[in-house]
């Protein structure tokens, strides 16, 4: 197999055309049938699951993301073409694309889709390393004889699977390294299936920019043009132990990966060392019910994250920024691990409280840490608090209700804020 239909998964040995339904999404690569380190990511993930969780927000351009003064989580690639990118402050967003309609960030049902496609992956190897809830490398090393299929047409079933019974489309680079395979996943989205195969690794790579690698960011690149190093040519150029010496680590690995060496493995399920999320008002404020309504929808939504990990904390901590941009971080250790939202609520509540510190506030944090497996969370009572149990068992209630009715079944009052 050299070639290999991605709509009706023929594989045949060449053509432009599918000889099976003609179809020109044709992915052919002489390396196709040795290939088998793999990235795929997911295609504009929350934006796509609320398109189709409502048909209506398909034909314009969306935004999943926070009020005025929060940032872009991410946006569909109608709002892309307008130059709106995630991480984006929501008012710039709004001003590139004030037509955009905008939509707050659902995690408890993008962490259930993940889960469904986790378990699609799971079919097919074990060493998958997920990067987040939209992306995850995978090695296919050996699952040929196990599948009868090579890793390709495997990654294409997997893809045209994922559209057909979860509605949501991935992007697959198909490669000899992570890095490689990485970088090939965004060459071609939305929908994109590219290989970097070992022949073309030193020719494709030469002539790119240095940010292409992952790692390198804004203060990286600066530090590097500065050096004179603009292009992975320009790398190419340096002796390693030249580079080793100005740049420390970080010099060693782009020397290696200039060159297309990655020995990094699939590492699977790397355990997170925290979860957090956090707000950024519209307007700085110090009004204690609405921060008490932020303090509680921050922990629940903390704990939809905890709960669809099976990840337990031990230790909550509190992030408030003043208005005049002073920071200040509490934490607090828990007499056992948690995933309820009213136990994490409670201790991040108790430490505003005793945070000392004036409004009005722009920023709200809430995050757990010291991570454990799910089963050991809630396991004991709190000998100080008698109702906890009582609660505890409510939640869990309402979480069973809110699975099978929907997220919005159930609103806790406080939430409404």
């Amino acid at each position: 197999m050299s070639a290999l239909c991605r709509d009706c998964l023929t594989a045949f040995d060449e053509g432009k055309r599918c000889p099976a339904c003609r179809s020109p999404r044709v992915l052919a690569h002489a390396e196709l049938d040795s290939l088998s380190i793999a990235h795929m990511d997911c295609d504009a993930f929350y934006a796509s699951v609320e398109q189709r969780d409502d048909p209506s927000l398909r034909d314009q351009p969306l935004i999943v993301g926070g009020g005025q003064r929060g940032v872009v989580s991410t946006c569909c690639y109608l709002a892309r073409i307008k130059g709106v990118r995630s991480a984006m402050p929501m008012f710039q967003a709004l001003r590139l694309c004030p037509e955009a309609k905008v939509v707050k960030p659902r995690m408890g049902v993008y962490a259930a889709v993940s889960r469904q496609i986790r378990a699609m992956m799971e079919e097919l190897t074990p060493a998958i390393e997920p990067l987040s809830l939209d992306e995850a490398f995978l090695d296919l090393t050996g699952t040929a004889r196990l599948h009868g299929a090579p890793p390709a047409l495997l990654l294409a079933r997997l893809t045209k699977r994922m559209e057909e019974e979860l509605g949501v489309t991935g992007s697959i680079g198909l490669s000899h390294n992570k890095f490689l395979a990485k970088i090939a996943s965004d060459l071609d989205k939305p929908r994109g299936f590219s290989v970097i195969g070992r022949a073309e690794t030193a020719d494709f790579l030469r002539g790119k920019p240095v940010r292409i690698i992952w790692g390198v960011g804004t203060a990286t690149q600066a530090a590097l043009e500065k050096a004179g190093i603009r292009t992975i040519a320009d790398l190419l150029r340096w002796d390693r132990a030249d580079l080793t010496a100005r740049f420390g680590h970080m010099g060693d690995r782009l020397w290696h990966l200039a060159r297309g060496e990655d020995r990094r493995r699939v590492s699977r399920d790397e355990r997170p060392k925290s979860i957090s999320k956090e707000t950024t008002f519209f307007e700085d404020t110090a009004d204690p019910d609405i921060l008490d309504g932020h303090l509680w929808r921050l922990s629940e939504q903390v704990a939809d994250r905890a709960k669809a990990k099976d990840l337990a904390g031990r230790t909550v901590t509190l992030k408030l920024k003043r208005g005049d941009f002073q920071l200040v971080t509490r934490r607090q250790s828990l007499p056992g691990p948690t995933q309820l939202t009213d136990r994490i609520y409670r201790a991040a509540r108790a430490m505003f409280d005793l945070a000392g510190t004036q409004g009005p506030f722009r920023l709200i944090g809430v995050g757990i840490s010291e991570l454990v497996e799910g089963k050991l969370a809630d396991s004991s009572d709190d000998l100080l608090d008698p109702d906890a149990a009582k609660r505890a068992a409510v939640e869990r209630a309402a979480d069973g209700i809110r699975a099978k009715f929907g997220t919005d079944a159930i609103i806790r009052g406080r939430a409404l804020r």
